[in-house]
């Protein structure tokens, strides 16, 4: 029986507002496609969103039923949003203004991996593909018609931002960037500009630590000589995707003793950027004499400067989005009517191949042109008595009138009194 014309939407999780690293560390889901697979059982589309700093997931279901899921899950103290709030906080995502560094442009490139990544599961829907799809072209809107990207740092850049805050200056540092993915190479980039005396990059797969070091004038290195470039290095900032950690204490302490000059009382100190998510570098490295470890929790000051710097284009983002939500609930609303009239069609032909079959068996032995006529004519007869009808239900459905829409849903497919006021 066709369901009802209702896209309910709900987003659920954690994000840099509130939770700190080691929590969104603890929510993550490790293997994303059996995630995808089980919540596509319970929901009929699903998208998991999973970023250094946020993790959140989006359904075509009710909210309930999302916060009940993720319990069975083990997670616990999120945030759950439903209906009208879920397409603007797509739309602010995406926009830059809900990131931790805000303006930046990764999370475009972040929300449609997600899209691929739960369309290759088989877990998505019309709905949750139109829901990422506009927002990415709201987000590139944004960034054509405000300046809130202009001089935009990412969280790889941020991190550079960071180091040359702790030392002052990078000029004639050596710098040690473990990692060559997308943030391996948003951190490169920063650092080339840098005028430093070294940048190694050091990456498990050997020929992908080549390709970045050759971009930006680097030296690739070894994994297995990690250890002795960290000692080297006066600034490390690892960003692998590893789903555990590849600094690990006590092989960081022996380092720290060939940093330890024979007169010197104290090693010279290391200072430890993990951006990584999960982290990279082990939590008892904090307690080793002379590192400094920082991790994307102390970014959040960098964010606030660049906030300030960027109140007013975040304001004038806002108001595109503003302008931009009611034709996006409109489209949600249109594409859950054109979900269901889908199975109102199906409905009809079951009914009408029926039909057909029987008056073609009450004919006995028929030509093949006698079988095409009778089939167009049944087709056309369908299309014509369910077109004015379809037309109301979208009409109903895109002006949020679901009640209408509904009804006569159930008028045609159940015999129920068509009435606007069903309880």
């Amino acid at each position: 029986m066709p369901e009802p014309a209702t896209a309910p939407l709900a987003l659920a999780g954690l994000n840099h507002h509130t939770a700190d690293i080691a929590t969104l560390e603890a929510f993550r889901f490790p293997d994303e496609a059996t995630f995808l697979r089980e919540a596509r059982e319970r929901f009929r589309g699903v998208l998991l969103l999973q970023t250094c700093n946020r993790v959140e997931v989006l359904v075509q279901g009710d909210a309930r039923s999302l916060e009940a899921f993720l319990r069975e899950q083990g997670r616990r103290d999120f945030m759950v949003i439903e209906g009208d709030a879920v397409p603007r906080h797509l739309l602010e995502l995406a926009a830059g203004i809900d990131s931790l560094v805000v303006g930046e442009d990764q999370i475009l490139g972040q929300l449609k991996r997600a899209l691929a990544a739960t369309e290759e599961a088989g877990a998505s829907s019309s709905v949750i593909g139109l829901c990422i799809n506009k927002a990415v072209h709201v987000g590139v809107r944004i960034r054509r018609q405000t300046q809130i990207n202009r001089g935009a740092v990412s969280v790889g850049s941020a991190a550079v931002t960071l180091a040359e805050k702790l030392l002052g200056t990078l000029r004639d540092r050596h710098i040690l960037v473990v990692g060559s993915g997308e943030m391996g190479l948003l951190v490169a980039q920063a650092l080339a500009a840098k005028g430093l005396t070294a940048i190694y990059v050091a990456n498990r797969t050997y020929e992908r630590a080549v390709v970045l070091a050759d971009k930006i004038g680097g030296r690739a290195v070894n994994f297995k000589d990690l250890y002795r470039y960290i000692a080297l290095s006066d600034v490390v900032i690892s960003c692998t995707a590893a789903p555990h950690p590849v600094i690990r204490t006590e092989e960081v302490r022996g380092v720290m003793e060939e940093r330890l000059w024979p007169l010197d009382q104290h090693p010279r100190h290391l200072v430890l950027i993990d951006i990584a998510q999960p982290r990279d570098v082990e939590e008892g490295v904090r307690s080793v004499e002379g590192v400094h470890l920082f991790t994307i929790d102390d970014l959040r000051n960098i964010n606030d400067a660049a906030m300030d710097s960027r109140r007013s284009e975040a304001d004038r983002a806002r108001g595109i989005i503003d302008e931009e939500l009611d034709h996006f609930i409109r489209l949600l609303r249109r594409t859950a009517a054109d979900e269901t009239l889908a199975l109102l069609y199906t409905w009809a032909e079951s009914i009408r191949a029926r039909e057909r079959d029987r008056a073609l068996a009450r004919l006995g032995e028929e030509d093949s042109r006698t079988a095409e006529v009778i089939d167009d004519l049944t087709r056309a007869l369908t299309k014509k008595l369910l077109s004015d009808v379809t037309t109301s239900i979208r009409a109903s459905a895109e002006c949020g009138d679901i009640t209408t829409a509904e009804s006569l849903m159930r008028a045609i497919t159940r015999g129920e009194p068509c009435s606007q006021n069903d309880e």
